[in-house]
């Protein structure tokens, strides 16, 4: 199975769970999955970690925001914040939910060969 790998490049708690969805769906088919949050997109990742519509997700039975991160990490979805995003949010490496890496475009393109799926949502 081709590798996932998915950049969230903005601020968009929805879009960030659409993506946790795609990967942990990749990881439950026994795929290799993997997030970049670019720039302002690290900011999703402050602590409460909540989304507006966690209470909506709830209701209908889903995982919260929160849940959806933890569950991801769990299945071994890697989740890689930009560093230069981390200095835009204002937070710091041990302020990310654990599992968390930190690292750049760079290093993400890197592990990405011509093989793997590149998604931009």
């Amino acid at each position: 199975m081709r590798a996932l790998r998915i950049v969230v490049i903005t601020a968009d708690a929805e879009r960030l769970r659409g993506a946790l969805v795609l990967a942990t769906a990749q990881a439950a088919l026994g795929g290799e999955a993997s997030l970049f949050l670019q720039l302002d997109a690290v900011a999703l990742l402050a602590s409460p970690l909540a989304a507006p519509e966690d209470a909506a997700h709830q209701a209908a039975g889903l995982p919260t925001l929160a849940e959806l991160l933890a569950e991801a990490l769990d299945m071994g979805v890697a989740l890689i914040a930009c560093q230069s995003g981390l200095a835009l949010s204002g937070l710091s490496a041990d302020t990310l939910p654990a599992g968390v890496e930190i690292g750049g475009p760079l290093s993400f393109l890197q592990q990405t060969d011509d093989d793997a799926r590149l998604l931009i949502p």
